[in-house]
């Protein structure tokens, strides 16, 4: 049995499966997550953190780097999960609990980490560190790249620039934010109300990526 896991993970993370790795593909599913399905700006999902954590620029970089790290690991462990123990029990249809239960567990190692190195960055991000569990965009990330039978090298590319894709819209909407609060602003508009009207124009101007996707 251990020897099956072995060779499964040798063949499946070498791209042997998957015989067009090529540096092209490699730049489609980048440049696809990072612009084109960007996960918050297209997608719509992440909107949580995307609204929540976007006020400053120092705790919207915090949070990008720290869905980026969740997302690649939750990638690994999602993949292995699914491909070395749910499809060979016959149970692959658990794997949204399955993937759940991953990304929960890996968010309180963040908190952990982020407490222990940086405990004004923890406290800064607040009740929306813990919500990373719920991002949508992260589990997005893990389901997609089984729907698409990416390969594990794929799946890890793919789920990096997913991160890096909601990093740069957190970091975009949180230097709107910063001058928006400088600006003459009618009251009726100001926090939220102004927040959400300039994530649809942003959404709107992203959509002017569509053509790179042929």
């Amino acid at each position: 049995m251990t020897s099956f896991l072995m060779h499964t993970i040798l063949v499946q993370a070498s791209g042997t499966p998957d015989p067009g790795f090529s540096f092209g593909t490699m730049m489609t599913i980048i440049i696809g997550a990072i612009f084109i399905n960007n996960f918050v700006l297209s997608r719509f999902l992440g909107i949580c953190p995307f609204m929540g954590v976007s006020k400053q620029l120092d705790s919207a970089l915090g949070m990008g780097a720290a869905v980026v790290f969740v997302m690649a690991l939750a990638t690994l462990g999602c993949w292995g999960i699914y491909h070395l123990l749910l499809v060979p029990l016959g149970i692959g249809y658990l794997n949204t609990i399955a993937f759940i239960i991953i990304i929960a567990a890996l968010v309180q190692l963040v908190e952990m980490i982020l407490l222990k190195f940086s405990p004004a960055l923890y406290q800064a991000l607040g009740i929306y560190l813990p919500l990373i569990t719920t991002n949508c965009a992260i589990l997005g990330v893990a389901v997609l790249n089984i729907n698409e039978k990416y390969s594990l090298g794929y799946s890890l590319i793919n789920a990096v620039a997913a991160g890096i894709g909601f990093t740069l819209a957190l970091v975009l909407m949180a230097g709107i934010r910063e001058r928006l609060e400088q600006a003459p602003i009618p009251p009726a508009l100001k926090g939220l109300p102004i927040a959400f009207l300039m994530a649809g124009a942003m959404s709107i101007a992203f959509l002017g990526f569509a053509g790179l996707g042929g």
